[in-house]
């Protein structure tokens, strides 16, 4: 699947530049694509250099939580659950508990943790994987919901609809929680039937019910609080939990009696190693939709799209959010761009704005996430792993309009 992606950015790209050159004299098309080619190659490595950092702090840390068995506590908690949703992966296997601290960084918005925790649960799980260049059903499973992952706390987003100027940045924290909930919800369910799990049944449907419960308490703490309570509470919320969880595995160690500074590095030497691994992936990935995106065809998909809905009929007043929409599963970067321009374009306050936000909250970086995950494993065979996390992102960006339509005052 990577194979044609990858192949098709190029080729279109290609077809479209040539077209804009012959119809419409355009030239510059191709200086364009070349130095965005360039740009994104460049890109891609200056991600991997700043991402080793940030690897090497929360692999260390999350070495220390192994050691000392935080890890263990996490895993036999969820151990009925992943039994179901991941059977091949043996009991109190340590690639659960990277599993669930992922998912736990995830859910609270701290994207920083969630990658190295994410990375090194994929390695573990890549341990069990007979064919290392096929992804397995338990990698497929996790990369589907980590792409998909509920975010709890979207404090980047709250910031810059406040520096832009809005009257109510937070307005959006509901339909954002809504809408990525059920971009989660079907990420896990079109893996579970297309892997034929029995998720029908009781042990699935609690945990799913008591997850349900769980996003639903929080977001009527979150109703009941004030305007600018709302964005004090979630900065603060996420500094502190962030900070909370390094201190928890610290004292964790030390109880154990382990010497955290030796575990530390001990973890932290991976970071770089993997690093390096994800070089090559991220480079041919984004250089792809570099290309792609310069040729002008993301342009003509939107406008294509927004002729399509108003020749039906339908309510157009989201499509300037639609860039944001699109371009959210190839650029995490381009996407915030998007939102930012749409922000700043129709005001911070305008419906644009607010649905631009919440697609952005509801929805991740599928492409990115393909790469990075896999690439630091070498597995170059996803199977179905892309039609799932575009499916779930594809539920996202839809709920996140019907939503916005809900909640926009």
């Amino acid at each position: 699947m990577l194979n044609i992606i990858f192949a098709s950015f190029f080729l279109a790209a290609f077809v479209s530049a040539c077209f804009q050159s012959v119809v419409f004299a355009d030239y510059q098309i191709w200086s364009i694509i070349v130095n965005e080619i360039f740009s994104a190659a460049k890109s891609a490595f200056t991600i991997s250099i700043n991402l080793t950092g940030m690897l090497c702090l929360w692999l260390g840390l999350l070495k220390i939580a192994e050691q000392s068995g935080l890890t263990d506590i996490l895993a036999k908690a969820l151990k009925p659950l992943f039994k179901k949703i991941m059977p091949e992966v043996p009991d109190n296997h340590p690639a659960i508990g990277s599993i669930v601290m992922n998912m736990a960084a995830n859910i609270l918005g701290l994207d920083n943790a969630a990658t190295p925790m994410g990375l090194k649960a994929m390695e573990q799980l890549q341990e069990l994987n007979p064919k290392k260049d096929t992804a397995t059903n338990a990698q497929i499973m996790f990369m589907v919901i980590n792409a998909s992952s509920v975010t709890i706390i979207p404090i980047s987003i709250l910031m810059y609809r406040n520096e832009l100027g809005s009257t109510n940045p937070s307005a959006v924290f509901i339909p954002i929680l809504l809408a990525t909930s059920l971009s989660t919800l079907a990420g896990f369910l079109s893996v579970a039937l297309t892997q034929k799990l029995p998720i029908f049944n009781k042990i699935v449907l609690t945990y799913i019910g008591g997850f349900t419960v769980f996003i639903f308490l929080i977001a009527y703490c979150f109703i009941s609080l004030d305007d600018n309570m709302r964005m004090s509470v979630s900065t603060t919320a996420g500094n502190f939990i962030l900070y909370f969880i390094v201190c928890t595995f610290i004292f964790a160690g030390l109880v154990k009696k382990l010497n955290v500074y030796e575990t530390f590095i001990e973890g932290a030497k991976q970071g770089f190693d993997i690093a390096v691994k994800i070089i090559p992936y991220l480079v041919a990935m984004l250089v792809a939709i570099a290309a792609f995106k310069a040729s002008g065809l993301l342009e003509m998909f939107t406008d294509s799209i927004a002729w399509l809905l108003q020749k039906i009929g339908t309510n157009t007043d989201f499509i300037p959010a639609l860039p944001t929409a699109i371009m959210k599963p190839l650029s995490g970067s381009g996407a915030r761009a998007m939102m930012i321009q749409a922000l700043s374009t129709y005001g911070a306050d305008s419906f644009a704005g607010f649905v631009a936000s919440v697609i952005q909250g509801s929805t991740e970086t599928t492409f990115y996430v393909l790469a990075v995950y896999f690439g630091a494993v070498k597995i170059i065979k996803t199977r179905q792993a892309l039609g799932c996390a575009l499916f779930a992102d594809f539920v996202g960006i839809i709920s996140a309009i019907i939503l916005s339509y809900m909640f926009y005052q």
